[in-house]
């Protein structure tokens, strides 16, 4: 998955990421139309893995 297909319905899956993960905040996973790597990079750091996990979290959603 080279960019995550996200646009359509981030807000749903912000709330579920912050269901799973209760330390995330508004903050860390505020999206941005063409800040995919710095979504990436703020939930990597903050959940202490790679960007492809990540990717596949969230497209497991």
């Amino acid at each position: 998955m080279d960019k995550l297909n996200i646009k359509r319905n981030w807000n749903e899956l912000a709330g579920k990421l912050k269901q799973k993960f209760a330390d995330l905040t508004d903050d860390d996973v505020l999206y941005k139309e063409g800040k995919e790597e710095e979504l990436l990079g703020r939930l990597q750091k903050k959940l202490g893995k790679t960007k492809e996990q990540i990717r596949n979290l969230i497209s497991k959603l």
